[in-house]
């Protein structure tokens, strides 16, 4: 199993950070892994993209560049996402933000409202939760066996008090697609 993904966002919606925890949940299953983070000079607002590969081989390089799926979690990043998206790949979209539809047909879209879900689990930071699991369901690439245990193991101690609501977050995008 190899899974390439592309994550796409706006600074300060976790892009970046879902990439760190999609590899981390990898290497505690025994999964090889490579995350490739890009993000514009704006602290905030700016363009943030990941590439992740998730494998039970050895993987050739961090590059994605034809992914078999992507997390579209804003509108300016449907366009690219929907050119490099290989043709029967699945495209998650945060629906809360993305009102457009891709217009191929040979990929699979599947919108989940991520936004106000992770609003109405308490902060709408968490929405890049709500998408790991969502991903990790849709893709097969994540078992999510154990969230709390690996969050608990990916955050600092002083950072375990947030694992509950993220946990919460992976679980409900689970249980949305």
């Amino acid at each position: 199993m190899t899974e390439k993904s592309f994550f796409a966002g706006f600074g300060g919606q976790g892009i970046l950070s879902l990439g760190q925890v999609w590899i981390y949940f990898g290497m505690e299953e025994g999964k090889n892994v490579t995350c490739f983070p890009f993000y514009g000079a704006e602290k905030r607002g700016g363009i943030a993209r990941a590439s992740v590969t998730i494998s039970d081989d050895e993987i050739d390089s961090p590059l994605v560049i034809v992914p078999d799926s992507v997390l579209v979690m804003n509108m300016d990043s449907l366009p690219l996402c929907e050119e490099m998206l290989k043709p029967g790949g699945i495209m998650l979209i945060n629906s809360t933000l993305v009102k457009e539809a891709p217009g191929r047909s040979d990929i699979r879209a599947v919108p989940v409202d991520m936004t106000a879900m992770a609003e109405k689990i308490g902060d709408i930071r968490i929405a890049n939760m709500v998408a790991l699991g969502a991903l990790a369901k849709l893709t097969g690439a994540l078992k999510l066996n154990d969230t709390v245990g690996i969050l608990k193991k990916f955050f600092s101690v002083d950072k375990h008090g947030f694992v509950p609501m993220n946990a919460e977050a992976i679980q409900a995008g689970f249980e949305a697609v």
